[in-house]
């Protein structure tokens, strides 16, 4: 089969390796049917992150079961899924309080190689969110935002949580990539009556607005911290989504809070240290990590989806199949896509 391969920083390449098998009593087999780039995805390409050359790429999709192993019984061969890039068993501590993204029992490294035309799913009994109905039900636009679930929307959604962001928040959101994008289309479902977004890019500028947005800050740093502050008369945001994971973003998100606030953290961070003294003496919260994928598709956004209310899938700005990923990946590091979609099989 073909699959996406990580040759070294800047260079992608389709290969053919070996169809998966069923490995575990847990495993599904998912025929993919579309694929996409992640932001996080650039950190390994770029060459800022290391990762093992030679490795398959890829942690988002939608798919059809194609075998499952014998423990597998919440899902059939034929149905239609998200697969999400986190592996929750449903029976654990974490996910019984709705942390599956910290699975205790999730296989390491199973989060890989879903940019390819076939995949082997940990834990998919509880953790593969079915769609109802069949692909061919749905509209392409509504097919982007069933993918959006995989990662980015429950991303941007975990961000809010994580910030408790409520009815009439004044809530700024940094980072226009997908994942802000997805966090103010959450800041805005869950009540936020004013949203800051921080971007500098016209095209991401006038989707966060269409999303929801009421601001724009264009500034980095101290700068952009002072024109927060003059936006809300010099209180501060109520809650923060910090989606971009920088030492910059990271601290400006800190910052730009009023006192008691709480700052929803997903941007996978790029720096290990963080001086928390600031915080304490703020009051300010800081929370947040990796997203709980299947609980929140399961609990609202696969609903919400499917009833039109959201459309993530808006941030997919440019299409490509599987045989030109490289051309997908200069698309995302050159900021020419908000998102590169890659189409791997019609529905």
């Amino acid at each position: 089969m073909k699959a996406a391969m990580f040759v070294e920083p800047g260079r992608m390449q389709t290969t053919e390796v070996p169809m998966p098998v069923i490995e575990k009593p847990t495993d599904a087999i998912i025929r993919i049917l579309r694929a996409c780039v992640c932001g996080s995805d650039l950190w390994w390409y770029r060459g800022i992150s290391k990762r093992e050359h030679g490795s398959l790429a890829g942690h988002e999709a939608i798919g059809v079961v194609q075998e499952v192993g014998p423990e597998v019984t919440a899902v059939r061969p034929g149905d239609f899924v998200v697969v999400p890039f986190t592996h929750g068993c449903g029976r654990c501590a974490a996910c019984r309080a709705g942390f599956d993204g910290n699975c205790m029992n999730q296989e390491p490294g199973g989060n890989a190689g879903y940019q390819a035309e076939y995949l082997r799913f940990a834990s998919a009994d509880w953790s593969l969110v079915r769609i109802p109905g069949k692909p061919s039900d749905y509209s392409d636009e509504r097919l982007n935002s069933l993918l959006a679930l995989s990662d980015v929307m429950a991303t941007g959604y975990h961000a809010a949580v994580s910030a408790e962001v409520k009815t009439g928040d004044t809530t700024v959101v940094m980072g226009d990539g997908a994942v802000g994008l997805c966090g103010i289309i959450s800041a805005r479902s869950l009540g936020a009556e004013r949203i800051i977004a921080m971007s500098r890019h016209d095209d991401r500028q006038r989707m966060a607005c269409e999303f929801g947005a009421t601001d724009i800050v264009a500034e980095r740093g101290d700068q952009a911290v002072e024109r927060v502050m003059e936006l809300t008369g010099g209180s501060g945001a109520d809650s923060v989504l910090e989606c971009v994971g920088t030492e910059q973003s990271t601290i400006t998100a800190l910052k730009v809070g009023r006192p008691g606030s709480i700052v929803g953290r997903v941007g996978v961070p790029q720096n290990s240290e963080l001086n928390t003294t600031e915080l304490f003496w703020r009051n300010i919260g800081l929370r947040g990590g990796i997203a709980s994928v299947t609980t929140y598709d399961k609990n609202v956004l696969l609903d919400a989806v499917l009833d039109g209310r959201i459309e993530p899938g808006r941030v997919f700005t440019k299409r490509f199949d599987l045989d030109h990923i490289q051309q997908a990946y200069e698309a995302m590091d050159e900021r020419e896509a908000i998102k590169s979609l890659i189409v791997v099989a019609e529905a």
